[in-house]
């Protein structure tokens, strides 16, 4: 999806749980349609949790029959998407000829590098029967050595990747390692990824053992050290403390993290790059055509102005 810049200010919690070192509070916004949008990263005081630079929620939204989610082609460099849903069905299309319907539990992680364009509209059979959408979308930004490689895409159906059901939770493994079981996603650096839903009265380890760490509270409530909070909310740990979620209500979250970048990131619209300039080349790709076009697709997101 393409990011539209926002001067709003994102909301923070209170906190006092020693291992929390920050609480974010999403920003609610209407994209038109009663299609919301709920925006974690890039926070304020918090650019990225691992390489986590770019965190929606979206939704809950009832597309009527005939109605559907239309993100015309658009451009991306120096990061990786994700787009995850619970509920729904997305069209992926992009400039590499990859053509993928995301179901929910599934894995789509499209690597831009040095560029790549993409679209992301309610498939045929879904917008005439309507339907609904939940889910999340974020972006991966890439090391610095990596940042110009080749574009990739890659799919992994809700069934291929591992799941766990211990105590009264399920967690489903989306990237990188979590609960002693890892994903056969590739990545270019360490991060993870992880579903979890959980039954009320419920004690739910985080691992300790990754650099950054967070979890983002879809809907329910939990407690962490006597602290109570209630989704949405992203709750960022300080590294090194072993931490566990009791929840209070049946609960959906997600885990994620990874190790640290070697700097911080600029970033534009949808370019994320180390470098100033080379978001201005980007920039200039795009306004100038000079991006691979997505097969079959004639429309397109202009630069923003």
């Amino acid at each position: 999806m393409s990011w539209i810049p926002s001067n709003d200010p994102v909301l923070g919690d209170s906190k006092t749980c020693d291992a929390l070192e920050l609480v974010i509070v999403p920003r609610t916004r209407d994209l038109g349609d009663g299609f919301a949008v709920r925006r974690a990263l890039p926070h304020g005081k918090r650019q990225m949790v691992g390489p986590f630079i770019f965190f929606d929620h979206f939704g809950p939204v009832q597309f009527m029959s005939g109605k559907g989610m239309d993100v015309r082609p658009h451009p991306h460099i120096g990061l990786a998407t994700v787009t995850y849903l619970f509920d729904g069905s997305i069209m992926h299309r992009d400039s590499e000829g990859n053509i993928q319907e995301i179901e929910p539990g599934a894995m789509n992680l499209m690597t831009a590098g040095r560029g790549i364009a993409h679209s992301e509209r309610t498939p045929d059979l879904q917008r005439q029967s309507g339907q609904k959408m939940l889910g999340l979308q974020s972006w991966i930004a890439l090391p610095a050595a990596a940042e110009e490689i080749a574009p990739s895409f890659q799919h992994y159906a809700a069934a291929d990747l591992p799941t766990i059901r211990d105590r009264g939770f399920t967690a489903r493994i989306i990237a990188g390692s979590a609960f002693g079981v890892t994903s056969p996603v590739a990545m270019v650096s360490p991060w993870f990824y992880t579903e979890v839903s959980a039954q009320r009265d419920v004690s739910v380890p985080l691992d300790p053992d990754h650099e950054e760490r967070a979890i983002y509270l879809v809907d329910g409530e939990v407690e962490i050290s006597g602290d109570r909070f209630e989704g949405p909310r992203l709750l960022v740990f300080r590294p090194g403390d072993r931490i566990t979620v009791k929840t209070i209500t049946p609960v959906r979250m997600m885990f994620l993290g990874g190790d640290a970048l070697e700097g911080p990131r600029h970033i534009w619209w949808n370019f994320v790059s180390s470098s100033k300039a080379r978001i201005e080349q980007a920039k200039a790709d795009w306004r100038s055509g000079r991006f691979t076009a997505v097969p079959d697709e004639t429309e397109f997101i202009p630069l923003p102005e």
